[in-house]
């Protein structure tokens, strides 16, 4: 069945009416665990990515908490997690950006640019994405020497000295990752002491071309047609700024959840993550949710893949 949809007086688009069982929004480890098990389980999930199959992890330069693997790339090991459903028969749709979700406890209908899903039940996996630097000239040199992903944009900046944010694992994996590119890394870090694993720390510490500087605030960045600078301060003096000559500043200061085309049908945190009960239930009766988009306190990848299990395992015997 198709229908057609206005956009405004004059434009119109048919999109295909598609009823299933399943939706799963998001092709990160949740939400490819999610599918996995869903097929297992007899359920031909439809698999919904804008972004880039992996999610996070397909961006981390090297990830060495997931078991089974010492050391592996986040990409490798984002094409394993894609080899395995592949393996099941079951397809991502790329392609097909959402526009919009209608959750209710009597429909579920997620619509994108050429379909409207109409679901028995949806696993909302859709992660977060990187959480921008607060600094005024954050836009005007986002790409330009603002970035958030060491391994897509690194390789940019050999030989030269770069800088990093942020206090957590994510930051001095990818501080490691640059060590080896660029001549310098300047790890700026607001507080004393990291949030990260103490075996991460160690190594950094062990570098040296690696320096950190603790109690530090980055103020803004700076220069003409790329960046050159960025100014910081020591967060106990906010009123003496310095320049720190810099090609590069990359930001891992945490996440923003994907939970914008919700439209307000399911309940969110004050930071506007899915607020979940211990069966990864939403407050809509068939929709759950799973990995980096829900509250939750541990953001690791173990736990997206437990996330996607539980969620896709209690999907399949929402309607028994």
């Amino acid at each position: 069945m198709r229908i057609f949809v206005q956009f405004g007086h004059n434009i119109c688009m048919e999109k295909k009416i598609v009823k299933t069982k399943l939706v799963i929004i998001g092709a990160g480890p949740a939400g490819i665990t999610a599918a996995i098990y869903a097929a297992r389980g007899g359920i031909a999930p439809v698999i919904l990515e804008k972004g880039v199959v992996g999610g996070q992890v397909a961006g981390s330069s090297i990830v060495e908490n997931y078991p089974g693997y010492v050391s592996i790339s986040g990409a490798d090991l984002a094409g394993k997690f894609r080899e395995h459903l592949s393996a099941l028969g079951t397809e991502i749709d790329e392609f097909d950006p959402i526009e919009r979700a209608e959750l209710s406890d009597d429909s579920r209908k997620i619509f994108t640019e050429s379909k409207i899903y109409e679901a028995a039940a949806v696993i909302i996996a859709a992660g977060a994405s990187p959480k921008l630097l607060p600094v005024k000239s954050e836009a005007e040199f986002h790409g330009r020497g603002v970035h958030y992903c060491a391994l897509c944009d690194g390789s940019a900046y050999k030989g030269k000295v770069v800088g990093v944010v942020g206090g957590g694992s994510a930051a001095l994996e990818e501080a490691l990752y640059l060590s080896e590119i660029a001549e310098r890394v300047i790890i700026i870090r607001r507080k004393s002491s990291f949030h990260a694993e103490n075996s991460i720390l160690k190594r950094v510490e062990s570098k040296s071309n690696i320096e950190i500087m603790y109690n530090t605030d980055l103020v803004d960045v700076g220069g003409e047609n790329a960046l050159e600078y960025a100014l910081v301060c020591d967060t106990g003096d906010k009123k003496t700024v310095r320049r720190l000559p810099l090609s590069a500043v990359f930001g891992y200061i945490g996440s923003v959840p994907q939970t914008d085309f919700l439209e307000g049908s399911v309940k969110l945190n004050d930071s506007g993550y899915i607020i979940t009960d211990e069966n990864l239930q939403t407050n809509i009766k068939g929709v759950f949710a799973a990995g980096d988009v829900r509250e939750k306190r541990y953001r690791q990848i173990v736990t997206a893949v437990s996330d996607g299990a539980i969620a896709a395992l209690n999907a399949i015997n929402n309607d028994k």
